[in-house]
């Protein structure tokens, strides 16, 4: 096998620009996953304030049916027979 005298500074020039543009390569990586990571967060945020308003909504619910259990049902029929406006 005859290789290229040319061959070999070429690829020894190479080396250098390889590890450079991996370095490179890697921190925009991480800068990525860094930027993920934080918006991933900010929305678990606004989705664990979300699940906590329909909480409370839905403990106001359980205390309307059972403090006026009777009630409701005369008052759902009452406000279907109301006129629309």
């Amino acid at each position: 096998m005859n290789i290229s005298p040319l061959l070999i500074p070429i690829i020894a020039l190479m080396i250098p620009f390889f590890a450079i543009g991996m370095g490179t390569w890697s921190k925009l990586k991480n800068r990525e996953l860094d930027m993920r990571m934080k918006a991933d967060k900010e929305r678990s945020t606004i989705d664990f304030a979300r699940v906590e308003r329909l909480e409370d909504r839905v403990r106001v619910l359980e205390r309307i049916v059972t403090d006026r259990g009777g009630d409701l049902a005369h008052e759902i029929e009452r406000l279907r027979d109301a006129p629309l406006n």
